[in-house]
């Protein structure tokens, strides 16, 4: 038998063995003392330990960087988004360290793990899912970033859909990074497409919230691209559709809702060209990323039926767990068209 294991044998009173709290202590110190713990090697121990669901303060002194503000940055831009893309959008050459960052950041509070992400099965198996949280904000108020305008407009009951308000941040975060990899392209936000819109759209409560005759369409996400070919500029605008499957493709009864009523709404929009008077802007594409092929290839067939339009643009996807940059490198389906690609 080990000294180790000798130390944490229990006294024995009389025939049964028996051992008291401080006993229990004194073993335990000595054994850490036995092992020659260094403190550093012992915080590294409890570190490693921590809950990655549950926030355990060790009142470690965080000493921010610059990129921990583009870490900030980048959740004040996206209300979800996992370690993949920050990673990208913030740098880093270890992505072991790169973690452990993080980590720290969510521990000591500056950034938070939403819970919702911990009721898929394979969650432990996924890249951690991060938003923002009030020591972040109050950092980025001191150090005066200029960059912090959200990408998305999800409401602060966002939570309740996590899955779909997760793969919005997703597919348009994926869409800006391969923007800023390509030479020539530039990722327009939505508040720089807010900003020069007409002044009753920016006074507006809801300016996302596009009018049509039939009600209005409030887009997942809306956003431009800027070419820069030879010193010319030209612009492409698109408001993104995320189709898991929720909503049926056609009702039978037409008070309610279905997904080709909601394409049909904005091919109104586009007809009337809407989109120039409402948002001030000179095209709108509508791209629809789905979560299932069967399902996608059923709705082209059905908006072909109805007659579509070139500016309806349709991609499948399972899953995102890191940035795709096909979203925006790789053409895009269309019904009874020639796929469009939309990066050039």
């Amino acid at each position: 038998m080990s000294k180790h294991h000798k130390l944490l044998q229990a006294p024995k009173i009389g025939a049964a063995p028996f051992i008291t709290f401080r006993a229990a202590t004194e073993h335990i110190v000595t054994f850490v003392c036995v092992r020659k713990f260094s403190a550093r090697r012992y915080q590294a121990y409890m570190t490693a330990r921590r809950s990655r669901m549950q926030r355990t303060r060790s009142g470690k002194r965080i000493a921010l960087t610059h990129r921990d503000i583009d870490i900030f940055t980048a959740l004040s831009h996206y209300r979800y988004l996992r370690s993949t893309y920050l990673r990208i959008f913030a740098g880093g050459a270890s992505e072991t360290r790169f973690k452990e960052r993080l980590g720290d950041l969510f521990h000591e509070g500056f950034i938070d793990r939403p819970s919702q992400q911990w009721q898929f099965a394979d969650a432990r198996c996924m890249a951690v899912v991060y938003g923002i949280d009030e020591r972040a904000k109050r950092a980025l108020n001191e150090y005066g970033s200029a960059e912090a305008a959200p990408r998305t407009f999800l409401a602060p009951t966002a939570h309740r859909q996590f899955t779909h308000s997760l793969l919005i941040c997703e597919c348009l975060a994926s869409i800006e990074l391969a923007a800023l990899a390509k030479p020539g392209i530039r990722f327009i936000p939505w508040p720089e497409i807010l900003a020069r819109a007409p002044e009753s759209t920016r006074s507006s409560a809801v300016p996302f919230r596009i009018p049509a005759s039939g009600g209005a369409i409030i887009p997942d996400g809306l956003f431009g691209l800027e070419y820069n070919s030879g010193g010319k500029k030209s612009y492409r605008f698109f408001a993104l559709e995320i189709d898991r499957g929720t909503m049926p493709l056609v009702r039978s009864s037409g008070n309610q809702t279905s997904y080709l009523e909601k394409l049909t709404a904005y091919r109104e929009i586009i007809e009337r060209q809407l989109y120039k008077t409402y948002l001030g802007v000179s095209t709108l594409f509508v791209l629809t990323v789905m979560t299932d092929m069967k399902r996608q290839a059923e709705t082209m067939r059905l908006l072909d039926k109805r007659g579509s339009g070139p500016q309806f643009l349709f991609k499948s996807i399972s899953r995102l767990t890191s940035p795709s940059p096909r979203l925006l490198l790789e053409p895009w389906d269309r019904a009874g068209l020639q796929l469009l690609s939309i990066d050039a």
